[in-house]
């Protein structure tokens, strides 16, 4: 299997193991497309090890169906059925979550509490290691618009318990959010179809 060889190794006391399996904050953001495809990308990495894979879906309407979301949907319900990779659960925001009925409408007030109750149970599962791999898709603009506290996110996820990996899409993600990621990747814009007035297409775009 390919393995990348670190340039440095630090003097920590940790074995290559250890080490390695250290959890990861990924931070997808930039202006350009594939933040959140690339996010699902590690999601069915994870289910081919048979982790629990939570997505919280934030921003994006309840009435969206994207193709990750039938697939991965999909391979949760292979599981359930055969055992064969992890289980998956998808939460979205505009559904009022799964675990509280709320009626949003376009009230941002409404939005903005959804948001925090989503980040409360976020916060819940962390503490339960609930799952192995969490995608909070979209999860940089509640924390741009004020919703939940930047500050609050570093501290949860630098204080997680486990081997728990946290994968956090959205344009301008926080200098705080940035610096406390292990890995951080920028899709920049070079061209894009629309530039050229083609609107989104299935398949592509979702």
């Amino acid at each position: 299997m390919p393995q990348g060889q670190p340039e440095h190794v630090p003097d920590d006391g940790l074995t290559t193991r250890q080490r390695r399996n250290r959890p990861l904050t990924i931070v997808h953001t930039g202006p350009g497309k594939g933040k959140s495809t690339a996010a699902f990308g590690l999601a069915l990495r994870g289910w081919n090890q048979g982790w629990p894979i939570g997505v919280f879906q934030f921003v994006k309407s309840a009435k969206w169906r994207i193709g990750e979301e039938s697939a991965l949907k999909a391979l949760g319900e292979l599981h359930e059925r055969t055992g064969s990779g992890g289980s998956v659960d998808w939460h979205k925001m505009g559904e009022g979550w799964s675990w509280i009925q709320r009626d949003l409408h376009s009230d941002p007030e409404l939005q903005a509490d959804n948001a925090r109750a989503g980040w409360e149970r976020i916060k819940q599962d962390l503490a339960a290691e609930t799952y192995r791999l969490y995608v909070l898709d979209e999860f940089t603009y509640p924390m741009k618009w004020g919703w939940v506290d930047v500050q609050d996110v570093v501290k949860t996820l630098a204080d997680r318990p486990g081997t728990q990996h946290v994968v956090i899409t959205g344009r301008d993600a926080a200098p705080a959010l940035l610096e406390a990621a292990d890995l951080v990747t920028e899709m920049t814009k070079i061209k894009h179809p629309m530039d050229a007035g083609q609107k989104g297409q299935k398949g592509i775009e979702w």
